[in-house]
């Protein structure tokens, strides 16, 4: 193995105090466990969990160097994270019972356990996830100039996560604040590190990020503990991150729901079970002659004491309700009044968006912009030009083309207290961020029982029209719609492009705003100079009329207009409801549309096959189908990918041609 090189391990004595807090610390963990193992078999915590056991010294000396302000992350083995870094045991235990009165409220359980006002980012149960948003957290620290500094904790297994990587790069091309802690226990679930890992040790992969990398014994917390103190005081001055892998074993199987057999040697378990980090770190104190055996048992009962207390406490805690479950989805949307007539002055959509941007970030200093090329080029379709020049390169801050690793670093700023607006550059990659989106960003605040928000934007240009091909050209709106805690805004001019940018970048929501590119291209509207917000959840009637409804999205609503008006021409009145904001989608007034004029038409540029306007028509047919005097209509991209040829392209979008001829098929 190889040693960690610090010179404070020279001299690794500790005072008494420290050594009595790291023990008592490493006993709580353990009677926790044990604990928690006779819970799970006696059927009183149910689910699963993922045992800590055997692994203490490392959660003891990590968090012993850490201030209460510094940020943790976990994975899904955190309960000696979260005990570590001064969580209740009360609250925990109850917590793994389900009930209402646990960190979580009893909707994020063992593998999501967290405690925002100790800054613990949260257990997860997706590999290496955490990484990320402890990368996102550090940034925060950074930007905010505070001094903290964060951790990400995860086990081998997930160095050979893409996220590993790109979150370790990331974090040493920025010198942000954090500690990358692979806890090395050599075994991903049943399979040895040894056999999917290229490297001998992960410690062996920091130098290729520019980073200090070190191998240390996990079992020893004072060893744990004093380098930590090295990499917190690298961090703390600017230095950037330190990868620091503690080898150790677990002594339980991967989970406590494992059924599969151990593959573990016997004498490589026992080897390890001798090497237990509480025995190691008593025999440090009476080495030392810190203090005497008879305080080391005295620790030992008061630990059993309040572990008893705890499980009395779960045992006692009521079940969470069912207003309880649907109250956790969603921050409060905030309340904003439009501003008046939108005047004469005229913007294209993408000076509309620049303008919100330049005005919210000089509004809010928790605002800031990353992503692919935003900086001095203003992006490849230029929404973010000048952005940089005004606010500085803290600010507006071009990443790495690692788009999974920049969306959870912002999903981690959010988090951390920041507001980000995070650009895909072209919004087909963000396929690669659905983890972040749907796992992370979407039901952080549900899993930690309503108790968090993520006030986070991801914005950038999606749809066809401009020849890009099958995998720059989609419509996704759909696959976001369909995911809770997800708020998705896709407006269609100018006008509500800037105040609805305004209101995401407010809102405490994950938001996916969605931006055409055939709007990118559209004619300039009005757009007023003064600094206004459009309310989330509102939809607009574009068009008034009397004898069929057009629901219309994005860069369909101009097309929607166009055909409006050449309709009127024919005494065919065509009412066109934009919904501006997709999720939470404005039930009320599409209804008193068809309501009015008995026939809908939905148009949008994504496939017709499972696109949003099933949603729509399902919701109508609901609630409104004995005013319908026609079938609805449903317009859409056929079932295939985005042609490049230019003649095909024009035919897989829906048309203003296609509109009206679906408009006179209704009538």
């Amino acid at each position: 193995m190889a040693k960690a090189q610090s010179s404070a391990l020279d001299n690794k004595q500790l005072p008494a105090e420290q050594l009595e807090a790291l023990y008592t610390t490493m006993r709580r963990i353990r009677a926790f466990e044990q604990r928690a193992t006779d819970l799970f078999n006696d059927g009183i915590v149910k689910g699963t969990a993922h045992s800590y056991m055997g692994e203490e010294a490392i959660a003891a000396g990590v968090c012993a160097a850490l201030s209460e302000d510094d940020y943790i992350a976990s994975y899904h083995r955190g309960h000696g994270h979260c005990i570590a870094k001064g969580a209740s045991l009360d609250r925990m235990m109850a917590e793994l019972m389900g009930r209402e009165t646990g960190y979580c409220r009893g909707l994020g359980g063992s593998m999501h356990i967290a405690d925002m006002n100790l800054n613990i980012l949260g257990a997860n149960g997706i590999v290496g996830a955490g990484m990320p948003l402890a990368t996102g957290a550090a940034l925060a620290a950074k930007l905010r100039g505070e001094g903290q500094v964060s951790v990400a904790f995860f086990g081998d297994g997930a160095n050979n996560q893409g996220v590993f990587h790109e979150s370790m790069n990331l974090a040493s091309v920025w010198k942000l604040p954090i500690i990358f802690v692979c806890e090395n226990n050599q075994y991903a679930l049943s399979t040895s590190y040894k056999n999917t890992t290229a490297v001998e040790q992960v410690a062996m992969r920091a130098p290729a990020y520019g980073v200090p990398g070190v191998t240390i014994d996990g079992n020893d917390a004072v060893e744990v503990f004093l380098v930590m103190q090295d990499a917190i005081a690298r961090a703390r001055a600017g230095d950037g991150p330190t990868l620091i892998e503690a080898m150790t074993y677990r002594w339980g199987q991967h989970s406590m729901r494992a059924n599969l057999r151990d593959p573990r040697p016997d004498d490589e378990f026992e080897s390890w079970k001798a090497r237990d980090p509480i025995i190691q770190m008593e025999k440090v104190i009476t080495g030392s002659k810190a203090m005497p055996k008879k305080r080391l048992k005295e620790i030992e009962t008061a630990v059993d004491d309040e572990l008893s207390s705890a499980v009395d406490y779960g045992i006692g805690g009521e079940e969470p309700s069912v207003e309880v479950m649907h109250a956790a989805v969603y921050s409060p949307h905030a309340k904003v009044t439009e501003p008046g007539p939108a005047g004469d002055r005229e913007l294209s959509f993408v000076d509309a968006l620049n303008e919100a941007l330049h005005q919210e970030m000089a509004h809010d200093d928790s605002v800031f912009l990353m992503g692919e090329d935003v900086g001095l080029t203003g992006g490849i379709f230029q929404v973010s030009k000048g952005l940089h020049e005004r606010f500085g390169e803290e600010r507006v801050r071009d990443t790495p083309i690692s788009e999974a690793s920049f969306v959870g670093c912002g999903v981690g700023a959010a988090i951390a207290g920041m507001r980000p607006v995070v650009e895909i550059q072209i919004f087909d990659f963000v396929a690669l961020t659905m983890d972040m989106l749907v796992n992370q960003a979407a039901k952080f605040r549900f899993m930690l029982g309503g108790n968090a928000s993520v006030p986070l934007v991801v914005r950038g240009p999606q749809g066809g029209g401009i020849r890009l091909a099958a995998q720059h050209s989609q419509s996704l709106e759909a696959w976001f719609a369909h995911v809770p805690g997800l708020v998705v805004v896709a407006p269609s001019t100018p006008y509500d492009a800037k105040g609805l940018l305004v209101s995401a970048i407010r809102d405490n929501n994950p938001v996916i705003f969605l931006e055409s590119k055939l709007l990118y291209l559209g004619q300039p509207g009005p757009v007023p100079e003064e600094h206004y917000a459009i309310p989330i959840g509102k939809a607009d009637i574009k068009h008034e009329g009397s004898d069929v409804t057009v629901v219309a999205t994005t860069s369909m609503v101009p097309r929607a207009l166009a055909a409006a008006a050449m309709l009127e021409r024919e005494g065919i009145s065509v009412e066109v409801v934009d919904p501006r904001t997709l999720k939470p989608l404005d039930e009320e007034t599409i209804l008193n549309s068809v309501k009015k004029t008995n026939r809908l038409l939905i148009v949008h540029e994504a496939w017709r096959n499972g696109g949003f306007g099933a949603e729509v028509a399902a919701m109508v047919v609901e609630k409104a189908f004995d005013y319908l005097d026609a079938p609805i209509g449903r317009l859409g991209a056929p079932d295939t990918p985005m042609p490049y040829n230019d003649e095909l392209e024009r035919i897989a979008i829906p048309s203003q041609e296609r509109i009206i001829e679906e408009i006179r098929a209704l009538l």
